[in-house]
């Protein structure tokens, strides 16, 4: 396998998983002492910290989304129909089906928004709970750092009951068995071997 740059393992597909250990260290210039202060601060710029992008939306532009889609333009078209139909012949509007439709709307957008903010609650209490710090061997020493600045190529040490803060291979030790389900709803914990 030819060897690839840093900038072209970011920007590509590398399966870095199905390859020899020895190969993934070839391959992100790196070796079992880890990597330096410096070329950790290089790779960070390069690959960007370890962490998920948080975005913030607007809750009330969010919930106009609901208003949004076919069924909703369905109930907005028959609105529009109560009021423009029911005007022949002199009558009145027919103010009844036009605040009914608009009412059955917004109970339906305003529980669909309820589901999914409590979706994305649910979710940003799983992002807080993943690994703040970490232990990482640079310059040869391990010490506790902020799993943020982890970049390919850092060398992590993990023990029982500890939260993993990245992609990694396991280089040594016992085969661990780690407990996924909280991310993706499985109910047996996945086996990992060196």
């Amino acid at each position: 396998m030819a060897e690839l740059s840093l900038e072209e393992i970011r920007n590509e597909n590398v399966d870095l998983e199905r390859i020899p250990v020895e190969e993934v260290f070839a391959q992100l210039k790196c070796t079992r002492q880890g990597l330096t202060s410096e070329e950790g601060k290089n790779r960070l710029e390069i690959f960007g910290p370890n962490k998920l992008e948080e975005k913030k939306e607007s809750k009330f532009l969010k919930f106009l989304g609901f208003m949004w889609n076919p069924l909703s333009w369905v109930m907005e078209c028959a609105a529009i129909m109560a009021i423009a139909l029911a005007n022949g012949g002199g009558e009145p509007p027919d103010w009844q089906d036009f605040v009914g439709i608009l009412a059955l709307l917004i109970i339906n957008s305003t529980i669909s928004f309820i589901e999914e903010n409590n979706a994305g609650n649910a979710a940003a209490a799983l992002m807080a709970g993943l690994a703040p710090k970490t232990k990482v061997l640079r310059d040869g020493r391990w010490s506790e750092q902020e799993a943020a600045i982890l970049v390919p190529g850092d060398v992590i040490s993990v023990k029982l009951g500890d939260i993993i803060p990245a992609d990694a291979r396991l280089l040594e030790g016992d085969p661990l068995k780690i407990d996924q389900s909280a991310l993706t709803g499985e109910s047996l914990p996945f086996c990992m071997r060196k």
